[in-house]
């Protein structure tokens, strides 16, 4: 029934769907529903240290016996600079008077780890399917560990450059993420965002540069989007924004209010949040600070001082300050338990796809 059983073949799930790891939107919950469904699960591990993530593993295993990914940021640990730090705090100031906080207060340290011994002794440990990396790959000596451990390794591509490069340093798939993805750009070839091309342009071209098999990922939301990525291509498609409208996931009110009610044109792609950039819904800061600036702090350090504006929002009901990641799709998104959520791509996209085999001459 699927045009490609390469990611079938090798990662032993039943639908070539990837939930997308989204780290802060989602646990293990949605990620066990997932896989339970015929897809690969997943459990995002960016903002837990080693012991959150093994209890996330532990609960998953409860749910489901099913293959999974863990997925790792693997960017470089920010340089401070107290000068960017400074002026990003002064732009900040105003927002906490205006909520009542002490623009002087300490602020939290960083939340997204970059993958690390810890971590990598975590995945030597538990053995998952897959391991899941963005920005890039992790260090030659950490990777052979995730290798030796039979892990498959997953990484996103941004562009064919970094397409090959994946390829030619050990990932066995590679996720095409095309413009329109919800969340952080996986770049680290370059910081040009006007390189970024849209999810059915980068798909082919990929394909066409690569032998491992390539995953499309960035504004599928149904049937129609599952089958193109498999016409041109594609041997799976990673979901993630499709699935922050189900139950399961773990998004706040705010974020969850902005999603239902998005339009096409009310998501941008932002600097302000974290550093680097990533796709989400507009909201005052990204409208007032950016939604791209050239001075910030590297990433994830602003993240730091939105924090307790965003804490503060966040509990009176507002999403001004946090970062309500989402495609550019949203407005496709169908609130349902995962489960029947997967049950009803398979079922979208099989129709579609013997449509366009009927339509053949």
């Amino acid at each position: 029934m699927w045009p490609d059983r390469r990611i079938l073949q090798l990662l032993g799930i039943e639908h070539p769907f990837l939930l997308s790891p989204m780290a802060g939107a989602m646990d293990w919950e949605l990620g066990a529903a997932f896989a339970e469904a015929g897809g690969l699960g997943a459990i995002p591990c960016a903002m837990l240290n080693a012991e959150t993530a093994r209890e996330h593993v532990r609960k998953f295993r409860e749910l489901s016996n099913k293959p999974f990914m863990l997925g790792f940021f693997s960017h470089k640990p920010p340089q401070p600079d107290n000068q960017r730090e400074a002026a990003w705090r002064d732009r900040l100031a105003p927002y906490y008077r205006e909520l009542g906080l002490d623009p002087n207060r300490s602020i939290p340290s960083p939340q997204r780890a970059a993958f690390n011994d810890e971590l990598c002794d975590l995945v030597v440990e538990v053995k998952p399917k897959v391991a899941s990396f963005h920005f890039g790959l992790p260090e030659p000596r950490l990777l052979k560990r995730v290798k030796q451990a039979d892990c498959v390794v997953l990484c996103s591509a941004t562009t064919v450059a970094e397409a090959r490069h994946l390829e030619a340093n050990g990932a066995d798939i590679i996720i095409a993420q095309g413009v329109e993805a919800g969340g952080h750009r996986g770049m680290f070839l370059t910081d040009d965002i006007a390189t970024q091309a849209g999810t059915f342009a980068l798909v082919p071209l990929i394909v066409d540069a690569v032998k491992v098999p390539v995953v499309a990922a960035g504004g599928i939301m149904d049937g129609r989007g599952i089958a193109a990525a498999f016409a041109l291509g594609a041997a799976g498609v990673q979901l993630g924004t499709a699935f922050l409208h189900c139950p399961e996931s773990k998004v706040s009110k705010p974020h969850r209010a902005a999603l239902k009610t998005a339009l096409p044109e009310d998501t941008a792609l932002t600097n302000v949040m974290t550093g680097k950039p990533a796709r989400g819904i507009r909201n005052r800061v990204m409208r007032e600070q950016g939604p791209i600036s050239d001075d910030l702090p590297q990433f994830p350090l602003p993240a730091n001082a939105l924090a307790p504006l965003r804490a503060k929002a966040e509990a009176e009901g507002s999403g001004d300050f946090s970062p309500l990641w989402s495609g550019a799709a949203t407005s496709l998104g169908r609130a349902m338990p995962a489960g029947d959520l997967v049950g009803l791509l398979v079922s979208e996209t099989q129709e579609r796809m013997r449509s366009l085999a009927r339509m053949q001459p």
